[in-house]
């Protein structure tokens, strides 16, 4: 019996020895899962900090860029504003100077008009002078035979 009571105790111990390294084994195992659980969480806050990072890059330069956007944008507005007015100023002097030749024109062509007309009416004069003249000399020598 007493070999009965050594196998069981040995058989004990052996069990308690595989459970005892199956503890060691076990919390190994969780020292680890709580090291890849550490470093999971230091990873996931690194990338959560560069997300971060990157996006208020990003949204930077997207602020300098739409900046630089409106600024070229305004100063295409006030380039094209002035072109337009200089190119206004230049019609409306060009309107001016077209006019004034125009009434010179006018002008001239009306003198040119009135010295025609006055010279069409001496010469009409003249001729109605020379037609009465003739007029008169023939009634007169009509006058001279009837007598």
């Amino acid at each position: 019996m007493r070999a009965r009571w050594t196998t069981v105790i040995a058989a004990m111990l052996l069990g308690l020895a595989s459970f005892a390294y199956s503890q060691g084994v076990g919390s190994d195992v969780d020292k680890a899962a709580d090291k890849t659980a550490d470093a999971t969480k230091d990873a996931a806050k690194a990338t959560a900090h560069a997300t971060k990072k990157a996006a208020k890059k990003t949204a930077h330069a997207t602020d300098k860029a739409v900046d630089k956007t409106a600024d070229a944008t305004k100063d295409a507005a006030e380039d094209t504003g002035h072109a337009t007015k200089k190119a206004a100023r230049k019609t409306e002097h060009g309107v001016d100077k077209a006019a004034d030749k125009t009434a010179d024109a006018t002008k001239d062509a009306a003198k040119d008009t009135k010295h025609v007309a006055k010279k069409t009416g001496h010469g009409i004069k003249k001729g109605a002078k020379d037609v009465g003249h003739g007029v008169k000399e023939g009634a007169e020598k009509t006058a001279d035979a009837v007598k």
